[in-house]
């Protein structure tokens, strides 16, 4: 029991309610538009858990993710949204691994639970974006020879989510932002399976309460940088 209460008390209130509302509305349009793809749900709802803790700098949600990442993979291939598969597959999955020994490896003041919150330099901003410009290209031309499903919202996908796994592992708090404009070309993508599946409007809800977490995760990080530069020198 004092484990639990101790569980509950790490998140806030606020925390709690959009953990919760989350949970309640992806659970309700499986009720309502799948019943049956359970492989779905569970992904979704460990998704959603995954960012309540990445939210908080918590390296658990970097694991969560990865365990995501194998599940949402395999739903993107029932659809042949290869672009989707390959990038959690091929590119969230692991860089979630690196950014789980990156986060595990600078805690902030030996906090497991807090991660040192990092600022990138120009150059690296630079190099990120050459770097993210190379792979959107390279894989336009790798999804259009395996005739993906709405090739541009696809590509645009892979562009977003590398930008927001490089973030990620540097632990700067923009990776928040990277992935709330890729859940809104997530929704735009499910959207468009969902005309010809509704089964997929269970997973368009998974990445509208993904996009309301991720926006949250940013502000919290923003808040979790300013207390960490405000925190006295650390004399240990």
């Amino acid at each position: 029991m004092k484990q639990l209460s101790r569980a509950f008390s790490y998140f806030s209130k606020f925390e709690l309610a959009l953990w919760v509302a989350s949970v309640v509305a992806i659970t309700a349009a499986f009720c309502l538009f799948d019943g049956s793809q359970y492989l779905t749900l569970a992904a979704s709802l460990i998704g959603v858990t995954s960012l309540i803790f990445n939210a908080k700098g918590n390296p658990f949600g970097q694991f969560l993710m990865v365990v995501f990442s194998l599940f949402y993979g395999y739903i993107s291939f029932t659809y042949d949204y290869f672009g989707e598969m390959m990038t959690y597959l091929g590119m969230t999955m692991p860089m979630a691994a690196f950014a789980l020994v990156s986060w595990l490896r600078h805690p902030y003041r030996g906090k497991k639970s807090e991660v040192e919150v990092n600022r990138l330099e120009k150059k690296e901003i630079v190099l990120m974006s050459l770097l993210t410009l190379a792979v959107t290209v390279a894989f336009y031309f790798i999804l259009r020879h395996f005739h993906t499903a709405n090739l541009l919202p696809s590509t645009l996908s892979v562009t977003t989510s590398f930008a927001a796994v490089y973030l990620t592992f540097r632990r700067s708090p923009y990776f928040a932002v990277l992935y709330a404009m890729n859940d809104v070309v997530l929704i735009v993508l499910w959207i468009l399976a969902s005309r010809e599946n509704t089964a997929y409007v269970s997973v368009t809800v998974c990445f509208a309460a993904f996009l309301l977490n991720d926006a949250y995760g940013f502000y919290n990080w923003k808040r979790m940088e300013r207390q960490q530069k405000a925190a006295p020198p650390d004399k240990s």
